[in-house]
């Protein structure tokens, strides 16, 4: 929820405008314009978060989970990649902010949200309920991106930011769902009824003993 309000906070801050606010100036001249190898780096991380190469990554992650069984975990990550990249799609032309040009929508960075909802739905099945270990390879895979987006002048650091607010809200919510529609693992006791006996034999004898002597 707080992540969600930020995003929409700072979308009705920067609705409708093209130019960077205080802090965006500020951090933004210390990495705009990096040269290579430094560059390069950038444009490889940019790279994942295109079409090709966002297919690909979803694509052999998900392969992976079902290699391994986990199919709960590829519905997470498939399901909060798509509502994470979709929200920060249709934010873009809600907010309508822009940089370097009118025709250059940037907040928020669905780049960096792409990446952070990857990261942190496959930290969720893997560190099982340790949700501040989740939370930092998520922080730090969207802090990877924004890093690349702002040194290559494709977002403010504030549509970085946006962005991987955007993915905290958006798997979890997911993760929630799936929960909630999954059906329940064939031959997996019901937690509510594990240990009581059946209704439909509790007091009758059992047939193998029924009639003899008690010894």
């Amino acid at each position: 929820m707080v992540a969600a309000a930020l995003v929409a906070l700072l979308g009705i801050w920067f609705a409708g405008k093209g130019q960077p606010g205080p802090v965006d100036g500020r951090i933004g001249q210390e990495l705009y314009g990096l040269r290579s190898p430094w560059r390069d780096v950038a444009h490889a991380l940019d790279w994942l978060g295109e079409p090709v190469g966002s297919t690909l990554l979803v694509g052999a992650v998900v392969a992976a989970l079902l290699v391994l069984r986990q199919r709960r975990a590829a519905l997470v990550v498939v399901g909060g990649v798509a509502l994470a990249v979709g929200t920060a799609t249709l934010l873009k032309h809600v907010v309508g902010r822009t940089i370097h040009g009118p025709q250059n929508l940037s907040y928020p960075s669905g780049h960096t949200a792409f990446l952070t909802a990857l990261a942190l739905a496959v930290a969720m099945a893997a560190t099982r309920r340790r949700q501040g270990l989740g939370l930092a390879l998520a922080l730090t895979a969207g802090a990877l991106m924004g890093w690349a987006q702002v040194t290559l002048g494709a977002h403010y650091p504030s549509d970085v930011f946006a962005g991987w607010c955007t993915a905290l809200a958006a798997v979890p919510a997911v993760a929630w769902l799936v929960d909630r529609t999954l059906p329940r693992t064939a031959g997996q006791p019901d937690s509510r009824t594990a240990g009581q006996p059946d209704s439909r034999t509790a007091g009758q004898p059992d047939s193998r003993t029924a009639g003899q002597p008690s010894g």
